[in-house]
């Protein structure tokens, strides 16, 4: 019988390490570690996006290859980087939910996305359809990051992780979106982090914190 090729194991490969950077955001409460996992997962994505294209001979993969390593892999990891020295934000110590209670929810996820992901990835007629629940659940463990997390810098890492899973389950499901859309999603991400660097500042000179829940004082009182 013949086995799975190797370039088909290799973009399995990805997946899971995607998966595992994934979890690891999920326990990790130093944000520049944060930010230094995105770069990896974005560096994971290029590398997988790279093997499809050469495995598909589809051309606008390269194309997406190369906007995943300027805009994952350099741009935005510079920029979030530049905003923590800025901003002096450095550790998010204030978690809703403790690091154990955390990873349990995570498994679960996993679980539940996997399981979420069957009917899709059976319809699907790609090579990399059997990542598809991964690709579910880096978007879940993404969103269950935002969630837990009381500082802005933060909650925009979970986001931008969470967009990293949606372009994986494209690439899975469907070898990715049209051109056009793809550079669309681009500019408005980077557009997105520029809007969103001026936020933080505003909220620093305002609360001196970027903790959230400093702004419910700006709620009326009844």
């Amino acid at each position: 019988m013949q086995g799975t090729p190797f370039d088909l194991q290799l973009l399995n490969a990805c997946a899971a390490i995607l998966l595992l950077l994934s979890f690891a955001m999920l326990a990790q409460r130093r944000v520049v570690a944060l930010v230094n996992l995105l770069a990896l997962q974005g560096a994971m994505l290029f590398i997988a996006t790279l093997l499809l294209a050469w495995r598909t001979g589809q051309n606008h993969l390269y194309v997406s290859a190369a906007l995943t390593l300027v805009l994952k892999v350099i741009a935005l990891p510079w920029l979030l980087h530049v905003l923590i020295r800025r901003l002096d934000v450095y550790w998010d110590s204030e978690q809703l939910l403790n690091v154990p209670g955390t990873m349990l929810i995570g498994l679960v996820t996993v679980v539940f996305a996997f399981g979420l992901a069957q009917p899709i990835a059976d319809l699907a007629n790609t090579a990399t359809r059997n990542s598809l629940g991964i690709a579910v659940a880096v978007i879940l463990l993404a969103f269950l990051t935002m969630i837990t997390r009381r500082k802005a810098m933060s909650q925009v890492v979970g986001f931008l992780s969470m967009e990293n899973g949606l372009f994986f389950g494209a690439m899975s499901a469907t070898y990715g979106m049209p051109m056009i859309v793809e550079l669309g999603v681009a500019l408005d991400v980077l557009v997105a982090m520029l809007v969103l660097g001026v936020f933080f500042f505003q909220i620093r000179e305002q609360f001196d914190s970027l903790d959230l829940h400093h702004l419910e004082s700006l709620k009326e009182d009844p």
